[in-house]
């Protein structure tokens, strides 16, 4: 299984749906991109986005998503609850599966680099990818937020961005980009109105007050609800868990007769922290979280590359429509880019290989990655295209829209595997001007790379074949499988 990350962008934006979207049409526009979640907080007027990305294209994503933001929102007009100090406020990168902390500092670098240099939006490295001591405090980064950092940028040899101009964006304002662990976004709704003591409070629990450990919390007033709401981090669940700090407040709540309301937990958030609370609270003995919870079984169980592999194949064997041959397809072609990335990055190792070659093989060993993450999207992207024809199909024949709908998604269906076609051609043209630099030892692994890229190609020109029979646009059918065609001239039978 290949290395993916989690990414969690923060948005000055949490009002208006249309901008909202539309970030977030950026980052499913990046190969490989899965979106997991969308939270939006009209009072904070800030959207929380959560997706993961193979580790070869998810900079790209989060260059993606800032530069729409920044594009979408100017911060001379944005007013909420929530301190900010960007348009794009906050974004870090954090490992999940096989990842590791060192990959998502890597990525934070690399997207904190081009989001200065591209965007020109002043750029500070936070928490784990921090330059300085003083930098790994998020809060301490956006003091002053958007307005204040305005003033001093430039001025204060402090707030020298890591990346980018030594000036605020006139809208975008700046931001912050880092590697980070998980923590938990945990809000509690309070039924009072008085902010002093839910100042003094905040101030109480939290870490930097002398309260505990691995805590934020700050005080905020929310208009729609008109109660107060202690806004909480757990940066580290494991040594403030969430019932810790729930008991830590209502040694002040209790007192004062103030009831919690309810909870908001921000985001998604880690089945650990819930485990861990629900054991808290129920004062389970011997309790095995690793070993005892159903889901976390199973899900060890089914997330090796073997169970994956089969449950695809199995998919593929039944009645069902979907996935099909264009899935299988992508499919075949993901994996000739992961089989040519072994070969190659062996090869690469070798003390036999001549140093000048070895440019010309890194790059394509990256390009290799983005294509597979690419065909990864396509497995899904081509059971949709399907999923799309069947709902036209299902609309009542008198409705004029049926028709039209019927010959839009058969479009896309054929124009699906096109691109699965287009992507397997050009992995496969980089894996044929390589071959003579492949070692001998991965010979047949690289061979077998471009024979699945063959087969990718060869199964997206059926598809796209089929589907395009079926256009009442003779023009476009024919431009369709003419593209295709070419893909298919395009190489040479691998000769063993």
């Amino acid at each position: 299984m290949g290395k993916f990350v989690e990414c969690v962008p923060n948005f000055s934006e949490g009002r208006d749906l249309a901008k909202i979207n539309a970030i977030v049409d950026a980052a499913r526009s990046v190969p490989g991109v899965l979106v997991l979640d969308v939270e939006k907080d009209a009072d904070h007027n800030r959207t929380v986005l959560t997706f993961i990305a193979p580790v070869e294209t998810a900079a790209d994503a989060m260059f993606a998503v800032t530069k729409k933001a920044s594009q979408l929102i100017d911060l001379n007009v944005h007013k909420g609850e929530h301190p900010r100090m960007g348009a794009t406020d906050v974004a870090p990168f954090i490992p999940i599966m096989d990842s590791t902390i060192e990959d998502c500092i890597k990525l934070a670098e690399a997207a904190g680099e081009r989001i200065g240099r591209e965007l020109q939006i002043p750029v500070y490295l936070y928490d784990r990818a921090a330059k300085f001591e003083h930098r790994k405090d998020l809060a301490k980064v956006r003091k002053g937020q958007f307005e204040g950092l305005r003033e001093v940028i430039g001025k204060d040899p402090e707030r020298v961005p890591d990346f980018g101009p030594n000036h605020i964006h006139p809208t975008a304002g700046a931001m912050a980009v880092g590697a980070r662990n998980q923590i938990v976004n945990f809000n509690v709704n309070l039924n009072t109105t008085d902010m002093e003591f839910a100042k003094m409070l905040a101030k109480k629990i939290r870490t930097s007050g002398g309260g505990l450990p691995a805590l934020r919390a700050k005080e905020i007033f929310l208009e729609s609800k008109g109660q107060v709401q202690m806004s909480t981090v757990l940066t580290d669940y494991k040594t403030t868990s969430v019932k810790r700090v729930l008991d830590e407040m209502k040694k002040d709540l209790d007192p004062k007769g103030i009831a919690i309301t309810g909870t908001e937990l921000i985001g998604l958030t880690t089945q650990d922290a819930i485990t861990d609370y629900a054991a808290e609270a129920l004062n389970v003995q011997g309790f095995d979280k690793n070993t005892q919870v159903l889901e976390t079984k199973l899900l060890k169980l089914l997330s090796s590359w073997q169970s994956g592999a089969n449950l695809f194949i199995d998919a593929l064997a039944n009645t069902d429509p979907t996935p099909g041959g264009g899935s299988a397809g992508a499919v075949n072609g993901a994996m000739g880019c992961a089989l040519g990335q072994m070969a190659i990055g062996i090869s690469l190792k070798s003390k036999k290989l001549d140093e000048a070659k070895k440019p010309a093989l890194r790059e394509l060993h990256a390009r290799l990655g983005e294509h597979k993450a690419a065909l990864q999207g396509c497995v899904a992207e081509d059971s949709a295209s399907f999923d799309k024809f069947m709902e036209a199909m299902k609309l009542p024949k008198d409705n004029p829209e049926r028709k039209v709908k019927m010959q839009a998604a058969l479009k896309y269906a054929a124009e699906v595997p096109l691109k699965t076609a287009r992507l397997s051609c050009e992995a496969l043209a980089g894996l044929t001007v390589c071959g003579g630099s492949v070692s001998a030892q991965v010979m047949s692994d690289y061979r077998s790379a471009r024979y699945q890229l063959e087969a990718a190609i060869r199964c997206a020109a059926e598809n796209v074949f089929i589907n395009a029979e079926g256009l009442e646009d003779k023009a476009a059918a024919e431009k369709l499988v003419a593209e295709v065609k070419g893909y298919l001239a395009a190489f040479e039978p691998v000769k063993a």
